[in-house]
């Protein structure tokens, strides 16, 4: 057990360091030549296939070890769809929680160094209404948030089938996380992971704790969902 829990607090680390660390550092970077700055940026697509990158490579590195869940709506929807023991899900959400808050404070460091940077920026926090980078509502937000995260745990039930063709499963999970992305971004700057969302949460303050409740529900409302579903729709018939 105390080998899931690091693999799962590094790997959530990783997540948030690389996903989130795509988004503050990278998104909208503009290198200087001369004095006509270039723009180096990756935007939404770079950020999209950097998430989708993290779960990928750790679902390589951890997956034999803990699973690579990486998110507590994940954990919930594995236990709800009979994959995973309710009895680690707890332990599972604490080291994915804390491993999302250190990956975010070494990035708030990182970021720290260049001149002019503020949290005031985001920090790549999920947020609805004035804080939505579209303006979407919350209702938009909390729908959007459900039903991504609901087909991200039908991904991840399906590809971890043992009747799916084995050792693939973690390019659809990245693959799909980063679809999930390139569609949310806009809407909510994309959660599907309440430890994702609390990390960059903690160190914004303020609004972006006021709305964090959004980002915990509606990923854990849509993964509980999808464990339900999945099994119902995979059944083999007699």
């Amino acid at each position: 057990m105390k080998n899931k829990l690091f693999a799962e607090f590094f790997g959530t680390f990783w997540l948030v360091f690389g996903g989130c660390g795509s988004a503050v550092l990278a998104a909208a970077f503009f290198a200087q030549n001369g004095e006509t700055p270039i723009n180096m940026g990756i935007a939404h697509l770079g950020v999209s296939f950097a998430f989708g990158l993290t779960v990928l490579t750790m679902a390589y590195a951890i997956g034999h070890i803990s699973g690579c869940h990486l998110n507590p709506a994940v954990s919930i929807g594995l236990a709800v769809g009979g994959r995973h023991p309710w009895s680690e899900v707890g332990p599972y959400i604490g080291s994915q929680v804390v491993g999302g808050l250190a990956g975010a404070g070494v990035l708030a460091v990182i970021a720290g160094g260049q001149e002019g940077f503020s949290f005031d920026g985001g920090f790549a926090s999920n947020g609805y209404g004035e804080h939505s980078p579209g303006g979407f509502s919350m209702v938009s937000c909390l729908v959007a948030e459900v039903v991504l995260t609901f087909f991200f745990l039908m991904i991840i039930l399906g590809a971890t089938d043992k009747r799916a063709p084995a050792g693939f499963a973690p390019i659809a999970i990245g693959l799909g996380l980063t679809l999930i992305h390139l569609i949310g971004i806009p809407v909510t700057n994309l959660s599907v992971n309440p430890a994702r969302s609390t990390g960059p949460a903690v160190f914004v303050g303020g609004w972006a704790i006021s709305q964090l409740w959004l980002f915990w529900l509606a990923p854990i409302v849509g993964a509980a969902l999808a464990g339900i579903v999945y099994p119902l729709i995979s059944k083999e018939e007699s």
